[in-house]
């Protein structure tokens, strides 16, 4: 076909479309007058330089030539290319080959998976690459043709990631230097299988979907700080006192349970030891060893003619089995006494026995009600100086007299013997 047109040196259009042309010479001789080539419906699968592609300037001067022209310096022979390729509906899956001049290019309806490389056209203003099995195309892509204007690219097997949406939004919208002239509906996804057969410009996908890593942080960290902040807050509200309280006293409720139930089918009667269960703050030590237990467990010699019997106390250093549990030894003891005194003071209720499994034991003796406590105050304490996470304490101390340490000596006798009569068995209040 070159060979036969190769002299009509007036020639600008060539069409030899819809024949049975499957591969083609590696070099041809066209007119230099060609300007638009048609070659689709074809059969090529492969593309060779045959094609012509070159802009070639000579230029003579008279010294050149051996019969120089007058007035004439130099003589330009120009050889131009065509403008306009039409390769579209053939078995094309790419298409390297450097056209200089090209203005118009059409591969529609091939095998292309890619975006030809724009390099190749400098000049290039129009590219069609419709119907081919193209997967997705960005802006670097394009911004390799440095004069692409208008681009008909649609219905294709796009892959609609979360890069390609987003670039084609703003493309639809005009915001490149390259126009899409095909319409917004002739962009339709492929895969993912959700997404098939959805128009790209109606796709919004999630964070989730587009910036897994990014959700994945900041919803880590703003689970963090949530998590910080619920903490913190649990921990103002002694959220966390309150649970670790909660499961000491049911563990020891159920072994006390346990142990009732097993008297109860040995048929003997519970087993009381002690008068009183003195619960204390360790700094106060000294008061309960030096006062309380010396006046409590001694009889008393105020009244010769019927001296008040001496009561047993109960001390969880003295008394406390080795080798059990601290709660059970607690239970135990409570079980076992008649009454229940609490020497509150400040250290009492500010100091670190509430870490200690011990002081635990206020939440399962206030199950007893008012009448199995008796409250000392070994200093000036109201009720507004506990704390409110002792609740059942703060309960207990408007409801219940209290009785209050002396520091005068003289009255002293007086806060003993209310003491003991309050500790009293009821069978000795009754004679």
């Amino acid at each position: 076909m070159s060979r036969l047109v190769t002299k009509l040196t007036r020639l600008t259009h060539l069409d030899v479309s819809r024949t049975s042309y499957s591969s083609m010479p590696h070099s041809c001789t066209w007119p230099s007058t060609l300007r638009y080539l048609n070659i689709s419906r074809a059969k090529l699968a492969t593309i060779t330089p045959c094609l012509p592609k070159s802009l070639e300037v000579y230029r003579l001067d008279q010294r050149e030539v051996n019969h120089p022209i007058e007035n004439i310096h130099s003589i330009y022979f120009i050889r131009t290319s065509l403008k306009v390729l039409d390769l579209s509906y053939n078995d094309l899956k790419e298409f390297v080959l450097t056209l200089p001049i090209l203005r118009e290019l059409h591969l529609s309806g091939n095998k292309f998976l890619r975006l030809p490389a724009g390099g190749h056209y400098p000049n290039l203003q129009t590219l069609t690459i419709q119907l081919n099995t193209l997967n997705v195309f960005g802006l670097s892509d394009l911004q390799s043709y440095r004069r692409l204007k208008n681009l008909e690219a649609g219905h294709n097997k796009f892959v609609c990631s979360c890069e390609f949406v987003t670039f084609l939004h703003s493309q639809l919208v005009g915001s490149g230097d390259v126009k899409i002239t095909d319409g917004k509906q002739s962009y339709v996804c492929d895969s993912p299988l959700y997404l098939q057969g959805e128009a790209v410009s109606q796709v919004n996908l999630s964070i989730i979907q587009c910036r897994p890593v990014l959700f994945v942080s900041v919803s880590c960290g703003v689970a963090l700080f949530f998590g910080m902040l619920v903490s913190v807050l649990l921990w103002r509200c002694h959220t966390f006192w309150y649970l670790k309280m909660t499961w000491a006293w049911l563990k020891a409720k159920r072994d006390s349970q346990r142990r009732w139930q097993q008297r109860n089918m040995d048929g003997s009667e519970p087993l009381l030891s002690f008068d009183a269960f003195v619960s204390y703050s360790e700094k106060d030590a000294s008061w309960v060893e030096d006062f309380l237990v010396p006046a409590l467990e001694q009889p008393s010699d105020t009244d010769s003619v019927n001296p008040t019997p001496p009561l047993t106390l109960c001390l969880h250093k003295r008394d406390f089995l080795p080798g059990h549990w601290i709660m059970d030894n607690i239970m135990s003891s409570i079980e076992r006494s008649r009454r229940t005194v609490f020497a509150l003071s400040e250290n009492f209720v500010q100091s670190d026995w509430c870490r200690y499994e011990l002081d635990f034991s206020h939440f399962w003796l206030f199950d007893a009600g008012g009448d199995a406590a008796i409250l000392i105050l070994l200093e000036p304490l109201s009720k507004d100086d506990i704390p409110k996470r002792f609740c059942k304490l703060r309960k207990l101390m408007s409801s219940t007299t209290y009785l209050e340490w002396p520091q005068e000596e003289e009255r002293r006798p007086e806060f003993w013997r209310s003491l003991r009569n309050a500790l009293r068995r009821d069978d000795e209040q009754e004679n």
